[in-house]
C-alpha cells in the first residue's frame, strides 16, 4: 500500500462522510451497551438529547458505510472513551483506518 498524504480535503471529505454513521453506532453502543441513558449521553457528548434520539433512530448519521473490523473497534474505543473520559484515539488514527479498505 503506498504511503497517503493527508490533506485538508481529503480529512474534510472523511469528516463529512464516514464520522456521521460512525457517530451513530457510538451514541447507539453508549445507550445499548454501556447502559447510559439518552440524557445522560447527551451531556457527555455535548448535545442535545433529541440529536441522540436522532442518532438513536437512523434520522441523524444514517449512511452507507460498511465498518471494517479494525473500525468496529475504533467505535467501541470511543464509547469506551465517552466513558471514561480518556481517549487514545484522533481523527488521523479513523482514516488510516479507512484507507485500508481502499
Amino acid at each position: 500500500m503506498t504511503k497517503h498524504t493527508c490533506t485538508l480535503m481529503h480529512c474534510d471529505t472523511m469528516v463529512r462522510n464516514l464520522l456521521p454513521p460512525m457517530r451513530a453506532e457510538m451514541v447507539l453502543r453508549l445507550v445499548r451497551k454501556q447502559g447510559i441513558s439518552q440524557s445522560d449521553a447527551a451531556k457527555r457528548l455535548g448535545i442535545t438529547r433529541a440529536a441522540v434520539s436522532q442518532y438513536m433512530s437512523r434520522k441523524r448519521g444514517a449512511g452507507e458505510v460498511v465498518l471494517s473490523t479494525e473500525l468496529d473497534l475504533i467505535i467501541d474505543r470511543w464509547a469506551l472513551a465517552v466513558v471514561t473520559g480518556e481517549s487514545d484515539i484522533n481523527l488521523c488514527d479513523v482514516c488510516q483506518c479507512a484507507l485500508k479498505k481502499i
